[in-house]
């Protein structure tokens, strides 16, 4: 870290510490207005609801509130707010690095995203999508639980290094109808309409739709192409980006049907794979959808049953030119179809006051997991592969209270798949209350991904070998967690951790000089960190949280630190009113320590300054906010994977701004 970007982040953080101190100070727990206390719950972290206090896992939080006055476009702006979280664009795809890892082009296979509790990783690459690319509108998100750490000992695989849940918002939360509208920089439009209610009748519903389109930066430059036959380096028009979306969710009595479907086209300015540079016909189609009815109902207070049958598809359409290579034919089309449906069942009960036993089973039948690459008018294709797998599963848990304020959590799962066999994931927790808004966790658990089909059977006679050998890598982690609610308005939050990952699915080349590249189990990680998080709520308004994590994640054969792994991170947010209820100020902080690249080479440091004003009540049902990103214009740039050779970095977006406005009728 340069000596003057020290400085920034030791200011930054002596600001607010001074501004926190004097509540830290004059705190009070008699009969203060307590800003903190209706402490948070959360679902996701042990399938229901709960404090987060209580949880077994570190949780945190982000409110639609949140999401508003921090001006958040995607589900990525979101994650990278978060402490121990960062973000990685290949301007294609958003990537999401956790605790230290974050492997270039990993396609977020280790993390587990849900949408109401609905599984919305993919069954080909089980991909998790959260950019632009992403399955559902920002606007309509209720809150974001994150839970980190290992969850495979209730969701299985992919929940690796956490557990994102998105709730979504309900009719009741709007009461009529809201018709968004935005404008920002490189020519981008978006628009939404959302309708919701709750009916007389019992009847509650949502239905929302959005259109988005991007003519993106119109003019990059890629030194590794500076050459007259690829335009001197400059490609034009070849970043664009353009998405629909739709969100239905009804309710009634103990039911619930809710489907979403989206669709994006983005073009890839970066020759990825080695295809024509400059050239606007490389693009990625991605689509997502699925419906969900879900069955919830309370026996007698003290038992909940709940059942849940859902249906999936997902499709990917890549197009690739080499009309400038004349040892490669034309235009390949790479293609993925998924299809799965299932169901699970899930039983919560209280057993004798001290016991909170939770027990379920699931099932996932992939109907359709086919992968096709093809060389347009050339027969007969790379890949033409069809498959189908199935998947169940069963999991048991207790929180058991052996004192009033000291609580065992303990639970496992077993997964069985018909291409590998079993995993089985247990999970512990002990959490100690010493002090009324004091909390102890000490926290060990086991995790395990799956190899997905692309690993298991992708192959392109240019690229790539299939492995079906490959088995699951495994994680087990260690964490200990402490929580202080400080007075009326200040909350502190610390957590240290160690983990260590087995097996870890990497490519490698599939023999000497072959230039194929295969998929195997090949290396073992070791990392520990430690996470600092403090906020404050203030009568006024003024809202601040300030962040710090210092991390270091390795190979444990070579004993070098991992490719995209930053040691440090540090992040401030601060909201404050500037003119009544009427207009509100956020800024954002964002720091980021130098990350090394596949290369061997390093990205700058980071350090990134956000802000947005948002206007409430204009006219009583107006809303304005402006955004300005990025706003001293920093240069940055990400490490990429080896698929976008001969690049080892893209360079990420200046300064942007974003105008948007709301009206609600």
């Amino acid at each position: 870290m340069s000596l003057m970007m020290k400085e920034r982040v030791l200011q930054a953080l002596a600001a607010v510490a001074i501004m926190l101190s004097p509540l830290v100070l004059n705190a009070q727990t008699g009969d203060d207005m307590m800003l903190f206390q209706d402490i948070p719950s959360v679902f996701g972290a042990s399938k229901y609801e709960q404090k987060v206090t209580e949880a077994p896992s570190s949780v945190s939080i982000i409110t639609a509130s949140e999401i508003r006055q921090y001006g958040y476009r995607t589900l990525a702006d979101i994650l990278k707010s978060v402490r121990s979280f960062y973000i990685t664009n290949d301007r294609n795809y958003s990537y999401v690095g956790v605790r230290g890892f974050g492997r270039p082009g990993d396609y977020n296979s280790r993390i587990l995203l849900l949408i109401d509790g609905h599984r919305t990783n993919d069954n080909i690459y089980n991909q998790a999508l959260v950019g632009t690319e992403a399955l559902i509108d920002i606007d309509i998100i209720d809150r974001i639980e994150v839970i980190r750490g290992p969850g495979s000992s209730l969701y299985g695989s992919n929940a690796f290094f956490a557990v994102i849940n998105i709730i979504t918002k309900r009719g009741r939360d709007l009461k009529g109808a809201e018709v968004s509208g935005e404008a920002g920089s490189f020519k981008t439009y978006k628009g939404r309409v959302t309708y919701g209610n709750k009916f007389q009748n019992g009847v509650e519903a949502i239905i929302s739709g959005a259109g988005y389109d991007s003519k993106g930066d119109d003019r990059l430059f890629f030194s590794e192409f500076n050459d007259p036959s690829t335009n001197n380096g400059v490609t034009e028009n070849t970043d664009y980006d353009r998405y629909h979306n739709l969100f239905a969710k009804l309710s009634f009595q103990d039911f619930t049907l809710e489907g979403a479907y989206a669709s994006r086209t983005k073009g890839i300015p970066t020759g990825a794979y080695g295809t024509d540079f400059n050239d606007p016909g490389n693009k990625t189609l991605d689509r997502h959808g699925y419906v969900d009815l879900k069955y919830d109902h309370s026996l007698d207070g003290r038992t909940d049953l709940t059942a849940r049958v859902f249906y999936d598809h997902f499709e990917y359409k890549g197009d690739y030119l080499y009309y400038t290579d004349p040892t490669i034919l034309g235009l390949n089309k790479d293609l993925a179809y998924g299809t799965w449906l299932g169901g699970d069942f899930k039983l919560v009960t209280k057993l004798a006051e001290v016991h909170r036993f939770i027990a379920g089973v699931e099932y996932q039948g992939n109907i359709q997991q086919n992968q096709k690459t093809y060389y347009v008018g050339v027969d007969p294709p790379d890949l033409d592969d069809k498959r189908k797998s199935r998947i169940w599963a069963s999991y048991i848990q207790d929180e058991y209270s052996i004192l009033k304020n000291l609580v065992l959590n303990i639970g496992a799962r077993y997964d069985h798949y018909n291409t590998f066999g079993g995993a089985t994931n247990p999970r512990f927790a002990l959490i100690y209350n010493p002090r009324e808004n004091s909390t102890f966790k000490l926290l060990y658990g086991s995790a395990f991904r799956a190899p997905n089909d692309y690993e298991l059977y992708y192959y392109s006679t240019n690229s790539s070998l299939p492995n079906p050998e490959l088995k699951p890598e495994t994680i087990k982690t260690y964490e200990l967690v402490y929580e202080q609610f400080l007075g009326s308005h200040f909350r502190v939050a610390a957590a240290g951790y160690y983990y260590t990952i087995n097996d870890l699915i990497n490519q490698d080349e599939s023999a000497p000089g072959s230039g194929l590249t295969i998929f195997r189990n090949l290396d073992e990680v070791e990392a520990r960190g430690f996470e600092l998080v403090l906020e404050n709520r203030w009568t006024s308004g003024l809202e601040g949280r300030v962040s710090y994590t210092i991390q270091r994640a390795k190979d444990k054969m070579t004993e070098q630190v991992l490719e995209n792994s930053p040691g440090q991170l540090a992040k401030l947010n601060l909201t404050a009113p500037l003119i009544s209820d009427k207009l509100s100020a956020g800024l954002e902080e964002q720091y980021m320590s130098r990350r090394k690249t596949l290369a061997g080479n390093y990205t700058p440091e980071s350090y990134i300054t956000n802000i947005t004003f948002l206007t409430r009540r204009l006219q009583d049902r107006l809303e304005a906010s402006l955004s300005l990103y990025n706003v001293f214009d920093k240069k940055l740039s990400d490490p990429v994977s080896a698929d976008l050779l001969p690049l080892d970095t893209v360079q990420q977006d200046g300064r942007s701004y974003r105008v948007k406005l709301t009206y609600t009728f």
